[in-house]
């Protein structure tokens, strides 16, 4: 895997992340604001600014994610998404202020190391 590669495989999945815990927060505010005041949660949704930038983020990620299919076999591509994982789990406590078990933090850390499994196993 060349370095652009790497980069680009790199982005679709920080900008995936990225996008999902935008979705998070602005769902949860559209849905704070139609308990509040009424309405439908789908109506505030809509015309929530982070639920909109997020959608915008995670239609990058998908176009980046396609690019990288282009270039990456999906056996390697693929378990990178694990690193998403690792990102929404992280920021789902440290921005969104979620808890996060300890069970969730040693199954993140599980799926990290089949992730260097995986690229061990294609380093040979």
């Amino acid at each position: 895997m060349t370095l652009p590669s790497l980069l680009l495989l790199l982005f679709a999945v920080l900008s995936s992340a990225a996008g999902q815990i935008m979705l998070k927060h602005g769902m949860r505010s559209a849905a704070a604001v139609a308990e509040h005041s009424g309405g439908s949660v789908m109506v505030r949704a809509a015309t929530s600014p982070w639920v909109v930038l997020g959608l915008v983020v995670f239609g990058v990620s998908a176009v980046a994610w396609m690019a990288t299919l282009a270039q990456v076999p999906l056996n390697i591509a693929y378990p990178f998404n694990a690193l998403g994982y690792l990102l929404i789990v992280l920021a789902s406590s440290t921005v969104l202020h979620e808890r996060t078990s300890m069970w969730t933090w040693a199954g993140s850390l599980m799926v990290v190391a089949g992730l260097i499994t995986v690229m061990a196993g294609h380093q040979r």
